[in-house]
């Protein structure tokens, strides 16, 4: 029977590369921890502040996991493919998700020419990458129940046993918790929850 597989990789801070040099121009590498496009467009737009004398800001993204998955690839004024995909391909070597990579180009005054363009853009991921400390993160299905307070013991018991985490929590007669459970015991919880048959799912 296959294993259920519920984990990603991604990064757990922001990292910068050391400067890659050829030919006159310089590459430095960023990579991003992200979890939506508007943590994106900040980090773009931070970079470029920064950076604001360099002549590109190349960058490739990935969000999601499983079926869910969405990217991007962005040249910035490089020829067709020669830095978005490159950058891409490095987030795909390393089998990571949420996460942002920029890579600026400070332009030495050389034309590199497609192949060296894809060859720097390539490297200066790589290197960031390899900087990078890689984390394994789950697949967490969230919901919320209500209860009354005097099964508080029998609901406890049931998160407990599927390794469940109580992201907020309301204490009153009538109590709601708003729960965390890995993608592999949700099934497994739900129903032990259900089998008690003190609880309502609620939005």
């Amino acid at each position: 029977m296959k294993e259920f597989k519920d984990t990603y990789k991604t990064i757990n801070k922001t990292f910068k590369s050391e400067v890659y040099k050829i030919k006159g121009s310089r590459f430095i590498g960023y990579a991003f921890p992200v979890k939506t496009e508007k943590d994106i467009e900040g980090s773009i737009k931070k970079v470029k502040e920064e950076h604001y004398k360099a002549r590109h800001w190349c960058y490739a993204w990935q969000l999601g996991t499983e079926k869910d998955i969405k990217f991007r690839v962005n040249d910035d004024r490089e020829p067709s493919n020669s830095a978005g995909q490159p950058i891409y391909g490095q987030i795909s070597s390393f089998n990571l998700t949420n996460i942002l990579i920029i890579v600026v180009r400070y332009f030495g005054g050389t034309k590199l020419g497609v192949g060296g363009l894809i060859s720097a853009y390539k490297t200066t991921a790589k290197m960031v990458l390899e900087k990078s400390e890689v984390i394994q993160k789950t697949n967490n299905i969230t919901f919320n129940i209500i209860f009354e307070y005097k099964d508080m013991d029998k609901i406890l018991r049931a998160l407990k046993n599927s390794d469940a985490l109580i992201l907020e929590r309301k204490m009153e007669l009538k109590c709601k918790f708003k729960v965390s459970v890995r993608k592999k015991n949700n099934q497994y919880l739900k129903q032990r929850l259900i089998d008690l048959r003190i609880v309502k799912f609620c939005n």
